[in-house]
């Protein structure tokens, strides 16, 4: 597949080296010459100088054999421009980001298939985390009837040291299963001689609502937040707070911006915003981060968010999550005062992943610290997997099913479960296994 991206910043250059390095033939135009210089010594793919809303430029970069084109500059109106470009050039499918409100109805008439929005889709990620609580990531899938759920092994867990066959020995349902482990950098597939370990970081896959026997196994605390505190107000952490005080929850920002903290007094009356400089121990102690349930660091600057967090976890702060830019910094983060972190590239690489998956895709999401995928798959009549129970298909060790929708039913595979055309299957599989996935759909 020949893919065209607009854009060599965050999300633009992620997903270059993502789709690079499954085999596509990847070109990227970015308007900065010293970055692209430098994505074109780190990714192999072509990159070329010049404006992405320029036609000549995107005629240079083949836009009119692409099968797809991603435009995820900084600058909506460049996107859409790019998008229209492609439609008039007959490019099959288009995405691009849009953050202006006023823009996504124009969007739309020029001809964007698939309009994106990092920092809306950052925000109800940390929102599902705030109210799940105790967990280092929560990922909705059918319709919000299972959720893919991860979280760090504690010292003391009750599952530390057993492998997942002896685990299995000790469930007393079959509402859940671990069906990842990521570990030093490494992800691994989940079998039954998979050993659990503290500190690593696992996925599970649970029935939603139903996660509770897991959670204790695993050392996870099921408390859902009361009182959240952000640092910072950048557009994710002014959609974030809004969307936790709606939800009823205390909700306190702080921002060293004078002028942009009385802004948001004045349009968020249910926060409460406070000027301040978000990493000094004297303003986050007077706040109460000694009693708050989460803190939340949303600035746009990595370094500010990692002090941030650390600054709040030693004064009493029960969970961290911080906003990371540098992926290489993620596998860093457990163990020193970080309990997660959120990435708005990686929540814009799920939503335009789907478009690039072939077969019956619903939804894809990434991982902060992993090469894995989750895919929502259907299953079609001619798919490998029809009239065949798990333990049959003999999938490669690259990837596991861990969910099955049937109808209005949303449940956990085991080996004797018969696959059935027209079930949506959610998988987890590495980038060897993304292959095969795409197979299952038939």
């Amino acid at each position: 597949m020949r893919i065209v991206i607009i854009g060599a910043g965050a999300v633009g250059s992620y997903l270059a080296e993502r789709l690079s390095a499954e085999g596509q033939d990847v070109v990227v135009v970015e308007s900065d010459e010293a970055r692209a210089a430098e994505l074109q010594n780190e990714v192999d793919c072509l990159v070329i100088h010049g404006n992405g809303a320029n036609p000549a430029t995107l005629d240079e970069a083949g836009l009119r054999r692409a099968d797809l084109l991603i435009a995820v500059t900084s600058s909506d109106a460049v996107n859409v421009l790019a998008a229209h470009a492609g439609a008039r050039f007959g490019v099959p499918r288009r995405v691009a980001r849009v953050e202006d409100d006023q823009l996504l109805g124009e969007a739309e008439a020029l001809g964007v298939d698939l309009l994106i929005d990092p920092g809306e889709a950052t925000a109800n990620e940390l929102l599902l985390l705030i109210q799940q609580g105790g967990v280092s990531e929560v990922i909705e899938f059918a319709d919000g009837r299972l959720d893919l759920i991860g979280g760090y092994i504690a010292d003391d867990a009750p599952v530390t040291g057993l492998t997942l066959g002896e685990l299995k020995d000790q469930v007393s349902g079959w509402t859940w299963v671990v069906v990842a482990i990521i570990r030093n950098g490494e992800t691994l597939i989940a079998r039954g001689s998979s050993e659990l370990l503290p500190g690593d970081h696992v996925l599970i896959m649970a029935e939603t609502d139903k996660a509770a026997e897991a959670m204790e196994l695993l050392g996870w605390q099921d408390r859902p937040a009361k009182k959240v505190m952000i640092l910072g107000a950048t557009r994710v952490a002014r959609l974030t707070a809004q969307k936790v005080a709606d939800e009823g929850i205390q909700t306190i920002l702080i921002d060293q911006d004078a002028d942009r903290i009385r802004k948001l007094a004045e349009s968020h009356p249910n926060v409460i915003c406070v000027h301040g400089d978000p990493t000094d121990t004297r303003v986050l102690r007077s706040e109460g981060a000694g009693n708050t349930d989460v803190i939340l660091a949303l600035t746009g600057w990595d370094e500010v968010n990692i002090l941030g967090c650390l600054v709040g976890k030693a004064l009493g702060a029960e969970t961290t999550v911080a906003r990371f830019h540098r992926l290489d910094l993620v596998t860093m983060l457990p163990g020193v005062g970080i309990d997660g972190g959120v990435s708005s590239r990686l929540s814009a690489a799920s939503q335009i992943l789907r478009f690039v998956r072939r077969g019956r895709i619903h939804s894809v999401a990434t991982f902060q610290d992993s090469d894995a995928e989750a895919i929502e798959l259907q299953v079609g009549r001619s798919s490998p997997a029809a009239g065949k129970t798990l333990a049959e298909l003999r999938l490669p060790r690259s990837l596991i099913i861990g969910g099955v929708v049937r109808g209005r039913d949303a449940f956990v595979p085991r080996g004797e479960t018969v696959i059935e055309v027209g079930d949506r299957l959610i998988v987890i599989a590495l980038p060897a296994g993304i292959p095969e996935v795409e197979k299952l759909s038939g």
